[in-house]
């Protein structure tokens, strides 16, 4: 049920194109030869898409970083660590969008629309599915996007958001957990409940990284732990690994409706990538949960996979409709920044390096999963299920890249 199968690192394409990112820099020099870190300006959020020794690995490749002051304040880092690593700390976020590479870890918002331009390559989570206003606004701009979260290997993997759906998924449990406190407005259940008496009923929809991720910590706390996918083969691998300690259960209508009615916790962890995440628990079985029980859904920022969940902000993560407490925070690893701004960018900067050397162009022509990433080329959608969703005609990226050169 949930694309993000497995832990993200399998192999890539083996067609014409070469698998993976490479660091090998042209003889001419880097193709991209500055890199811009704004801070970020969403909600909560304290991530940052770049830390020191990414900047360090940059440098040593001659390619210049300029790093908005402040960016990395969220997740512990200091301007001065930056600085120490070669960067160029710059006063304000449109010194950092100028340049011609700029890396973040959400998608830009509305005040930062005016700082997208037709040779500006952006490089961050954009989830156009469920936010058509960037889309509409990276159109318009000439902007050429790429998509952590679509960058896909050949088998299936999305290397970029794997990290994120971890930390996600981890929180999540976590996140039920602390709401189902009485004093916080849940039922007032312990997850592993204590001698004698029943623990918590955790519902997982979806086994993918997220999901997986979220039964392996609901099992630590001794919660009892249902887990639904329609995949069979993951739910044997998740069954072989924790030997019959998260129950598994196919997915149907049925049977999700049975336990989600059950469940003190319903954690939705559904995915398809580029695309609009599925519904797949409806408001009557969300009328028909126990009073005070607690939803959290980690595909709101794919619309969500729950009918009546809606996005939250961690300054206001809750809300309660039909005596359900619902989580719906969009950007949840934003939580543990500092955490989080390592597992990210572990991931994503070899793909930094690979455009800033090669161009967005020639690294998606070397790179298959990376071509898959590049949703937005001159004003045309060039990732299929983004495209269907937004209901215009994908164009092929490497095509897009041929006609802006041409």
């Amino acid at each position: 049920m949930d694309g993000a199968h497995g832990n993200g690192s399998g192999a890539r394409a083996a067609s014409g194109i070469a698998a993976g990112p490479r660091d090998d820099a042209p003889m001419n020099g880097p193709a991209i030869s500055t890199v811009g870190v704004p801070r970020e300006v969403k909600t909560a959020e304290h991530r940052v898409a770049m830390t020191p020794d990414g900047v360090r690995e940059l440098e040593r490749h001659g390619v210049n970083v300029y790093v908005e002051t402040g960016a990395g304040e969220g997740a512990s880092i200091d301007d001065a660590d930056y600085r120490a690593a070669g960067a160029d700390i710059v006063p304000a976020a449109e010194d950092a969008w100028a340049q011609q590479l700029v890396v973040k870890v959400k998608e830009p918002k509305e005040e930062e629309f005016g700082f997208l331009r037709p040779d500006l390559t952006l490089f961050t989570y954009l989830h156009l599915a469920a936010y058509p206003k960037v889309a509409e606004a990276l159109i318009a701009a000439g902007t050429t996007a790429i998509a952590y979260e679509t960058v896909q290997n050949a088998d299936g993997a999305l290397p970029l958001l794997a990290p994120m759906s971890e930390v996600a998924g981890r929180l999540a449990t976590q996140m039920g957990a602390h709401y189902l406190e009485r004093h916080n407005g849940g039922r007032g259940v312990l997850m592993g409940g204590a001698p004698g008496v029943r623990p918590a009923k955790v519902v997982v929809i979806g086994a993918g990284n997220v999901g997986w991720n979220a039964a392996w910590i609901a099992a630590g706390m001794e919660a009892e732990v249902v887990l639904f996918d329609k995949n069979l083969d993951r739910l044997r691998w998740v069954d072989q690994i924790h030997r019959g300690r998260i129950m598994t259960m196919a997915s149907n209508r049925g049977a999700v409706e049975r336990n989600v009615a059950e469940a003190d916790l319903v954690i939705g962890a559904v995915l398809v990538a580029g695309g609009r995440a599925p519904v797949v628990v409806d408001e009557a079985m969300v009328r028909g949960m126990k009073p005070r029980s607690v939803i959290v859904d980690v595909a709101i920022d794919q619309g969500g996979c729950i009918e009546t969940i809606r996005e939250t902000t961690h300054e206001n993560p809750v809300y309660e409709l039909h005596g359900v407490l619902h989580y719906g925070v969009g950007n949840m690893p934003g939580a543990v920044p500092h955490t989080s701004t390592y597992a990210l960018t572990n991931a994503t900067l070899p793909y930094i390096i690979d455009l800033a050397l090669n161009g967005p162009a020639d690294a998606a022509r070397r790179d298959a999963a990376l071509a898959l990433g590049v949703n937005v080329v001159a004003g045309r959608i060039t990732n299929r299920p983004v495209a269907e969703f937004l209901g215009v005609e994908a164009t092929n990226p490497l095509a897009a890249f041929a006609a802006l050169a041409g």
